[in-house]
């Protein structure tokens, strides 16, 4: 993942800020609300055309869903439902983003109307996929970190093809429904090989059982 560094030194950032501020009456749970919030706010100025305006805001709702993670961890006030919440909450983000999209794309005439309607529909379900795939699988004890397209890079090109519109919009929702349905493949794929290897390794351990039993001790 592209940005894994840089979203990395964002959060450390994003602790120490808070770490210094920890004490405003605000809970990470409110933050997260307030970032979904703007990114809906985003959504709604996507659907009406003010493209590079709703790319600052989406911005801004980004840097809310950063810093309500680095709220929690620099004040001790990381729960369950804490993250339960924030990653709900994010897929009604990403859902509203892609929804504001398909009512711009409808209101606009133009030759690739149909396909730019398509691409951000599969673009929606790649993102949903990728999610689901990670969380399903975590659910079952596996490792899914992978994939060229999280989340992070996925509101990354958005807001590129916001700020730039055009071409360079257009260009970004074929980029987002290849990505991140590539990226589901790849996590599916992590996961699947994970499994064989565990598969593998019972087998293995079965096939050794009988011949320890077997062994006659002098």
């Amino acid at each position: 993942m592209f940005t894994t560094r840089f979203e990395a030194w964002v959060r450390r950032q994003a602790e120490k800020l808070m770490t210094a501020i920890g004490r405003i009456p605000i809970t990470p749970n409110q933050i997260t609300v307030i970032g979904v919030a703007l990114t809906f706010v985003a959504a709604i100025l996507v659907a009406n055309g003010y493209l590079r305006l709703a790319g600052i805001v989406l911005i801004v709702g980004g840097t809310f869903d950063i810093l309500d993670g680095a709220l929690a961890r620099s004040t001790g006030r990381s729960y369950p439902y804490g993250a339960f919440l924030d990653s709900t909450l994010d897929r009604y983000s990403e859902a509203a983003i892609y929804i504001g999209l398909a009512v711009y794309f409808a209101g606009t005439a133009g030759p690739y109307q149909r396909w730019l309607l398509f691409g951000t529909a599969a673009a929606l379900a790649g993102s949903f996929l990728v999610s689901y795939v990670r969380a399903r699988a975590q659910s079952l004890g596996f490792v899914c970190d992978s994939g060229l397209f999280a989340r992070p890079e996925r509101v990354v090109v958005t807001v590129i093809g916001l700020i730039f519109g055009g071409v360079v919009l257009y260009g970004v929702v074929a980029l987002l429904a290849m990505l991140t349905n590539f990226t589901a493949l790849q996590r599916i794929r992590e996961v699947w090989l994970q499994g064989r290897a565990q598969r593998l390794a019972i087998e293995r351990e079965a096939a050794a059982a009988p011949k320890r039993g077997n062994t006659v001790t002098p």
